[in-house]
């Protein structure tokens, strides 16, 4: 058999490896709403770790690997020796042998990383606080299904430079955009990061300025996972940071705007854009399962 292959970050796969996905999440789509028969993988296994709190992230891979033929096991750590100090190691190397694929959605990116370095089977990264590579790819099908490639495109990020922020930054390298991110100061993104991709990259504090012939604007709450004792500092922090009518007035004519939800309306989106009649938000969220499926089906297929 060969290597494990992990999906960790958007650096994992090729450029043409990323694309391959999207397009096949795309037809993955049209088949399931023609009520093709999916179910290529029976008796198939995926762990499900969960250390954070989810919706569309558990609601997306339990349905998709059921599409899928299989079935999605949920753990948590109040339920697993995982939250009771049994190393990352030990667990990685027992769940992997009864599983065909696992799925974490946890704090540390480290985390992730010794899962994967200990396991047999694919480990996906579903959420850390440094890297969101699964929303990345919906986020992208989501633009490919309504505007085409989104190679040359220019995209404005508002908001913290969290997670997201930093996967927009791995996004605009294997995808080949341009990426401004508005953010208040000590809000930035990895300096590393940054540094690493200062060709297409860039910081742009005024996020008027930073929508400017946007083609896609993109944003996410203001206080993530485990920040929520900041949420009234940020709240002041990130006051002129709002997605709204105003501000993609300033982008594209054609411009889309994202966000990967939960949205806080009044905060980083205005409840206008949310609840538009033509917002992409909802099959931004649905893609999510489409997205996985194919990257599910990806790795299960190279690990056979």
């Amino acid at each position: 058999m060969a290597h494990t292959r992990h999906f960790l970050t958007l650096l994992d796969f090729s450029p043409a490896e990323l694309n391959d996905i999207i397009a096949r999440a795309i037809e993955m789509k049209k088949e399931h709403r023609a009520g093709a028969d999916q179910r290529k993988f029976p008796g198939q296994v995926l762990g499900m770790i969960f250390a954070k709190s989810s919706t569309r992230t558990r609601v997306s891979f339990e349905a998709g690997m059921a599409q899928l033929g299989g079935h999605a096991m949920f753990l948590s750590p109040t339920d697993t020796q995982l939250g009771r100090g049994e190393p990352i190691e030990d667990s990685a190397r027992v769940i992997s042998s009864m599983v065909d694929i696992v799925m974490i959605r946890t704090f540390g990116h480290d985390i992730v990383e010794t899962f994967a370095a200990n396991s047999s089977v694919p480990v996906i990264n579903a959420l850390t606080d440094d890297f969101h590579p699964c929303q990345l790819l919906a986020d992208i099908q989501t633009y490919v299904e309504h505007r085409g490639s989104i190679a040359g495109k220019t995209v404005t990020w508002v908001g913290d430079g969290n997670n997201m922020a930093q996967s927009y930054i791995n996004a605009a390298r294997q995808f080949d955009f341009e990426l401004r991110i508005a953010c208040p100061e000590g809000y930035d993104p990895s300096a590393e990061l940054l540094a690493a991709n200062a060709g297409r990259v860039s910081i742009v504090r005024d996020p008027m300025a930073a929508a400017e012939g946007a083609d896609l604007v993109v944003t996410d709450v203001w206080a993530s996972m485990g920040q929520e004792e900041e949420q009234k500092q940020r709240e002041a922090a990130f006051a002129n940071y709002q997605v709204n009518g105003e501000l993609m007035s300033r982008a594209a004519s054609d411009a889309l705007y994202m966000h990967c939800l939960p949205a806080h309306r009044g905060e980083e989106i205005s409840a206008e854009l949310m609840d538009a009649a033509d917002t992409v938000i909802w099959d931004e969220a649905e893609n999510r399962l489409h997205a996985q499926k194919a990257l599910m089906e990806t790795l299960l297929l190279a690990n056979q």
